[in-house]
């Protein structure tokens, strides 16, 4: 029986950022995880990388007038805060923010963190000024993507494991948070058998003995509920968002699931806020899956039509890259468990990104050669995405929209009419030259080509779709995606877990994802993205400095 300072459940960004500060205040602490050892980082280094940061030198290179009363306006319009619950939260997104505002760049910096320069505009909402939405571009993508922001992290940790003041416990799948009187001591559980699988596949459960350790402070970093669809379709709003999709596509590997919340109330913990959730309304099959039902998130601009499953245009905010959740709703309310892109080829390598950090090579070399010859000077689109379009099932490509409407049928279950598609296409197209327009999207396109970020890199000048110059023709099909728990453990501003009656469990912590990013739920209804590993970077710092803890 070993006995430790604190015990970290979850090797994944928040584990790690809290290992490294308890590690660097001297404390004894003991990592376990599940998953093999070259899993570490867990969910964040298939990730683009993105961080949520506010008035920092890149945006002020772009243009970007940003400011930390602007931030909290934007968060909370979109967070809807209008729960007793979320007294804790609402104090998360407050710090968040005066964080992503102040010191957070200036020390991810400091630990050798760098960032693409031009700034991206993500969840741009498409309402009111105080509603859901970024006002200004905030996305800040890490070089290196998600390993790059692993990465320091890491290294800090396997320093400390060097010198013998972390142990890193991994195949060790925590299965009981012990207590005495009410107060967290430890945790048992099962060691699982090596497994050599590739990082991210689904790796056996074989038990081939038991573990026990003591500590008097637990703090549990285990992730959500994305990887597991029966828990996410338990939790899914349907006051709010209507039932959930027949079928939906995973954007998280399936150890991502949420096992430990369980764990976590039968030691004492309360849970807030787990009808909130994210899921995203872009999915594609990934035609060379790593885990099971392997779905990749389409980053889109701001061009493409859109369409539901019977080919009827989206209406605004429903927009590519505006307002997630409102999209999710509209689809659903369908009845079917899907929606179309429409685009042209032009629109596809200026404007399909993809999400996760194997898809973008160029950005985690870290080389910006390569980034120019993948995203400027190539004719087509990202060799990633030009592979999607070849090998992807839920890509059509024709040179006449007749042809593109019968290859989306014979991928649809619904038919779609291809008069009503092409009179709606027609319409848009008629607005293109027409500085004036009263078109919602081309709007909003105009808007984004004001923004030299999304000109240069993201936005394709406006075209007609049916104009065979700018072709040929594409459509997508697009899936939900799971992908973050908005809800969680309810913690204090140290992540120290409360129970049930609103007392504070003692040892008991918790941090990243399965705390809702903190406090129980920090993002609120919505999130403005950048800031799911923002916040598994500051629930995990606090947490890693809290004088509570151990």
């Amino acid at each position: 029986m070993d006995n430790f300072d604190v015990i970290i459940v979850g090797g994944g960004l928040a584990g790690l950022v809290a290992a490294a500060e308890l590690g660097d205040r001297g404390k004894r602490v003991a990592l376990i995880d599940q998953e093999p050892g070259h899993f570490l980082g867990g969910q964040a280094f298939w990730s683009l990388g993105g961080l949520f940061l506010v008035d920092t030198p890149e945006q002020r290179r772009m243009g970007i007038h940003d400011s930390r009363e602007l931030a909290l306006n934007d968060w909370m319009g979109s967070a809807r805060f209008d729960r007793k619950q979320d007294y804790w939260p609402r104090k998360w997104a407050e710090a968040y923010v005066d964080f992503a505002a102040g010191e957070m760049r200036s020390w991810l910096h400091g630990m050798g963190m760098r960032w693409f320069p031009v700034v991206g505009w993500a969840e741009r909402g498409g309402s009111f000024a105080n509603g859901h939405g970024n006002s200004v571009p905030r996305f800040h993508l890490t070089w290196g993507v998600g390993p790059g922001v692993v990465e320091p992290f890491e290294a800090r940790v396997r320093d400390h494991a060097a010198t013998g003041r972390i142990q890193l416990k991994f195949r060790h799948r925590c299965s009981a948070i012990l207590t005495e009187n009410g107060a967290a001591t430890g945790v048992a559980g099962e060691i699982l058998a090596d497994d050599l699988s590739l990082r991210g596949q689904s790796t056996n459960r074989d038990v081939v003995g038991d573990f026990e350790l003591r500590a008097p402070s637990v703090l549990v970093t285990s992730g959500g509920i994305g990887g597991n669809q029966d828990l996410v379709r338990q939790a899914w709003p349907r006051d709010r968002l209507g039932e959930p999709p027949e079928r939906m596509i995973s954007g998280v590997p399936a150890h991502v699931d949420g096992r430990m919340i369980a764990i976590a109330q039968a030691a004492g913990a309360r849970t807030i806020n787990t009808d909130r959730m994210w899921h995203y309304t872009e999915g594609i099959r990934n035609w060379d899956p790593i885990w099971p039902d392997h779905g990749i998130r389409i980053l889109p601009g701001p061009s493409s039509m859109w369409f539901d499953a019977e080919g009827n245009r989206l209406a605004p905010p429903c927009m590519p890259g505006f307002d997630t959740l409102s999209t999710l709703r509209e689809i659903v309310a369908t009845g079917h468990h899907y929606s179309w892109f429409v685009m042209t080829q032009k629109i596809l390598k200026k404007e399909v990104a993809l999400s996760g950090s194997e898809q973008n090579p160029d950005f985690a070399s870290k080389r910006w050669l390569e980034v120019i010859r993948q995203r400027v000077l190539n004719r087509k689109a990202t060799p990633a995405v030009e592979a999607f379009k070849e090998h992807g099932e839920d890509f059509v490509v024709a040179d006449t929209l007749e042809d593109l409407v019968e290859g989306m049928n014979r991928l649809g279950t619904v038919p779609v009419d291809l008069e009503k598609l092409n009179a709606q296409i027609v319409a848009r197209d008629s607005q293109v030259d027409n500085p004036f327009t009263k078109d919602a999207q081309l709007m909003a396109v105009h808007a984004a080509r004001n923004y030299r970020g999304d000109r240069l890199m993201r936005t394709a000048k406006p075209h007609r779709i049916l104009d065979p110059k700018n072709g040929p023709l594409i459509a997508v099909r697009l899936s939900i995606i799971t992908r973050k728990t908005l809800g969680g453990l309810e913690t204090d501003m140290n992540g120290q877990v409360f129970n049930p009656s609103g007392e504070l469990v003692p040892g008991l912590f918790a941090a990243g994802e399965v705390s809702g990013f903190g406090g129980g739920g920090y993002h609120g209804y919505n999130a403005l993205e950048g800031s799911f590993l923002g916040g598994c970077i500051y629930s995990g710092r606090q947490a890693g400095r809290a004088t509570s803890i151990a």
